[in-house]
């Protein structure tokens, strides 16, 4: 991945001036609280965040790109190595996102009896949430994921995960 990373960051230097990593707080597994490694894809200095729309104008061109073929995710193989993110499960959100839906989704804490995932199955299911009601549709298929864990849902995942890397299906 280490080539990648730096054609990613020779590109970003020429397009995107600004840091090339993002990192930003996310709940894993039992509430504890952890810091997520991305490649930046939005304008530096944008402030608290809010959820991401499509054709969001904070996106810059080069993160338009990697956002769609998700190579704004490599970094988080960090997160796998510290044991923050297993390869699949639910995706984790931040600490504000958190405490605003358990308030309103019963139950959503559920979700965090198990490790966070770099990919899950409410991502290749439905992709991102861009509000209140896509995150209940998304925990919906975390709930799914939760009741039926297993090798061969991991690896159906794991398939869905890398025809949508190949197919750009990202946003």
């Amino acid at each position: 991945l280490i080539p990648l990373l730096v054609a990613v960051a020779v590109v970003n230097r020429w397009l995107n001036p600004g840091p090339l990593f993002y990192s930003q707080p996310r709940v894993g597994q039992g509430g504890h609280e952890f810091t997520i490694y991305k490649l930046r894809t939005m304008a530096p200095g944008i402030g608290l965040s809010q959820w991401t729309a499509q054709s969001d104008p904070r996106i810059t061109p080069l993160g338009s790109i990697l956002r769609r073929t998700h190579l704004d995710e490599l970094p988080q193989v960090l997160n796998i190595l510290r044991g923050d993110l297993a390869l699949v499960g639910p995706r984790p959100e931040q600490p504000h996102y958190v405490n605003e839906l358990r308030d309103k989704f019963a139950f959503y804490d559920v979700r965090h009896l198990v490790r966070p995932g770099l990919t899950g199955w409410a991502q290749v299911k439905q992709g991102y949430a861009a509000d209140e009601s896509d995150a209940f549709e998304k925990l919906q298929f975390d709930f799914y994921y939760l009741r039926r864990q297993s090798l061969s849902l991991d690896a159906r995942i794991i398939w869905r995960t890398v025809r949508g890397v190949v197919a750009g299906d990202g946003r």
